[in-house]
């Protein structure tokens, strides 16, 4: 896996001899320290708003329920090399996640499976007990159901569109909530994720399909064959490669970032769907996690949006939408990759003195957009601790 020691070290240096910016040295003891307060303020937090009577996060006693979030909570404690699983906050919202089990593999309470299972399946393969290791083979199997390929429908998650799709079909290899019946960057990254985790192999086809869809959601015109991609070179991602089921011959695209004018390779300006950073850093990471090359055109693409674009200041392309998720994503992203750096930043540090700067007397986060739940404090906590952990452990 590029995750190793020596696959990082052969990144860097295929980074730097392409003409990237130069590697500064691991996060600092002081900055390690500091951001190691804002985690163990961040948990302290988290542990006040477990349910008391059910071990979850974000418990609605009437439903529906979400255990990814509990499942993202439990990912950010279990990335604390001091938290064990058999401590006994960590093992009640174990056993909370675990109740939404279901009889085909997925984990949710009734609404977006693969999300929910997703996420769940990235904090239970952390655990390793036995309760969670007989639930990871289940999960990962019911998740290979809703990818898209030529011998799969998309299975429960598109009650809109339900028959197998060729590889030139836009839906293919990817995954999605089903509500659109369509397949969209952010479900494909959990569903990489939790693959990931789990230590599926990436000579997986699952692996395989998943870099038709993420080739398609890159604005890359030299790896992408949608037209939509057409003399782009940003090199960053996109949410999805159609923004509902009614829209699968014209094949629009769909940003959440909307357009931007870009120069074409004459000169000129062409108008195109605009990357932004968390769909970029989701894109990015699930590229490292299927074991591509550092110096395959879809990374170093990436890359250079990444050094061009970077911020902790907003969501690039986004501001405010989704923050949390794009530090997250970040966190993630960056730490698989191996970089200290990006371009002159430290982006270690960077992040730490970011949060460190936004968090609350009470561990807390402030929030900063109400869109996608990033008004639910214990949400924008979990992705944050996430972000946090990656950075300094």
């Amino acid at each position: 896996m590029i995750t190793t020691m020596l696959t990082k070290a052969i990144c860097v240096s295929s980074i730097v001899l392409a003409g990237f910016s130069a590697y500064a040295e691991p996060i600092d003891a002081s900055t390690k320290e500091r951001g190691r307060a804002v985690v163990d303020r961040a948990i302290e937090y988290l542990n006040t708003q477990q349910d008391p009577n059910t071990g979850g996060w974000g418990h609605n006693p009437d439903g529906p329920n979400f255990p990814a979030i509990t499942g993202l909570v439990i990912n950010g404690m279990l990335l604390d090399p001091r938290i064990d699983p058999s401590n006994p906050v960590v093992d009640r919202g174990l056993e909370y996640i675990l109740s939404f089990a279901q009889m085909d593999g997925s984990i949710h309470d009734g609404m977006l499976p693969t999300y929910n299972t997703a996420i769940c399946i990235s904090a239970l393969s952390q655990a390793r007990t036995h309760r969670a290791d007989s639930a990871l083979a289940s999960g990962i199997a019911f998740l290979k159901t809703v990818q898209y390929h030529n011998r799969n429908t998309g299975g429960i998650e598109a009650p809109d569109f339900n028959e197998p799709v060729a590889e030139d079909h836009p839906y293919y290899g990817g995954v999605g909530y089903g509500k659109h019946g369509r397949p969209d960057l952010s479900n494909l990254s959990f569903f990489l994720q939790a693959m990931h985790d789990a230590g599926v192999s990436t000579e997986d086809p699952a692996y395989k399909r998943a870099l038709v869809f993420l080739s398609r959601v890159q604005m890359n015109d030299e790896t992408n064959d949608m037209h939509y991609a057409d003399a782009s070179n940003q090199g960053g991602f996109i949410y999805a490669t159609v923004p509902n089921a009614e829209s699968i011959d014209s094949i629009p695209g769909q940003s959440q970032a909307g357009d931007m004018v870009e120069i074409s390779p004459d000169g000129g300006s062409i108008t195109r769907l605009r990357s932004y950073g968390s769909m970029t850093y989701s894109g990015f990471k699930s590229l490292i996690y299927a074991d591509l090359s550092p110096d395959d055109p879809r990374i170093t693409a990436a890359w250079r949006w990444i050094e061009s674009n970077y911020s902790l200041e907003e969501n690039p392309g986004m501001g405010d939408q989704g923050y949390y998720y794009f530090l997250c994503a970040m966190g993630r992203a960056l730490d698989s990759w191996g970089a200290d750096r990006v371009g002159e930043h430290d982006w270690r540090a960077d992040l730490v003195d970011t949060l460190e700067e936004l968090q609350q007397e009470d561990g807390s986060f402030v929030f900063k957009h109400e869109r996608w739940m990033e008004d639910n404090a214990t949400l924008i906590t979990a992705y944050a601790l996430i972000a946090l952990q990656h950075a300094i452990n």
